[in-house]
């Protein structure tokens, strides 16, 4: 990649993508120090780009920027993940609420699918944070409501600092497993009171076993 080969989108959020790539899969570790120098090198870039790149990791919470210091992955604290646990427990609860109410019945076959693929993917760590993913961003989606799309997008990306802890605890995969079943039968009997304590449940024991 090079400052003459630009795409469509801006040099600095493709820089910005794959750096955040590198920190979600661990090649850049959480409290670890970015060398621009090194990283415009191997980019072909010069570090301009490559500072606004960081300015929009730092704006996601993904990277921390330090006065004389530079930049580093950010690091997040018990009470850095608690705070993101209680945040996505309160919007994506009240998504799946609004789900079980709204939803049509081609929607919430959907869901089931993905279930059906999360469910597939036990045995597969990496493929079952990805289905997982797609499940709750779709529940989102259906739900419609852009601004909380955009807040549990921005906290997802900082749990993602975190994430491989949440499911390493032993036998955690298969109680995510049980409470996304939970929640599926909530949403298929559409009980929102149901769908709305079931989805808090999760967050709540996904940070039990994270922290």
């Amino acid at each position: 990649m090079t400052e003459q080969s630009l795409s469509p989108r801006a040099l600095y959020e493709e820089v910005a993508e794959l750096l955040r790539q590198r920190i979600f899969n661990r090649e850049l570790a959480p409290g670890s120090w970015i060398d621009e120098l090194k990283l415009a090198e191997e980019y072909g870039i010069s570090r301009t780009p490559l500072r606004e790149a960081l300015k929009v990791l730092a704006t996601e919470g993904l990277v921390t920027m330090k006065v004389r210091r530079g930049a580093y992955v950010t690091e997040v604290s018990e009470r850095d993940l608690a705070d993101v646990y209680h945040l996505l427990a309160l919007l994506e609860s009240d998504a799946a609420g609004v789900v079980a109410a709204q939803a049509n019945e081609a929607q919430i076959r959907e869901l089931q699918d993905l279930h059906n693929e999360l469910e597939k993917a036990a045995g597969n760590r990496e493929r079952f944070f990805e289905i997982n993913e797609a499940f709750h961003m779709r529940l989102l989606e259906i739900a419609n409501n852009r601004w909380r799309d955009q807040m549990v997008t921005d906290l997802r990306k900082v749990m993602k600092l975190n994430r491989h802890n949440s499911l390493l605890k032993s036998g955690r995969i298969e109680e995510s497993l049980i409470e996304h079943r939970a929640i599926m039968a909530a949403l298929a009997a559409r009980d929102g009171d149901a769908t709305v304590q079931r989805m808090r449940e999760h967050f709540r024991n996904g940070l039990e076993a994270a922290a």
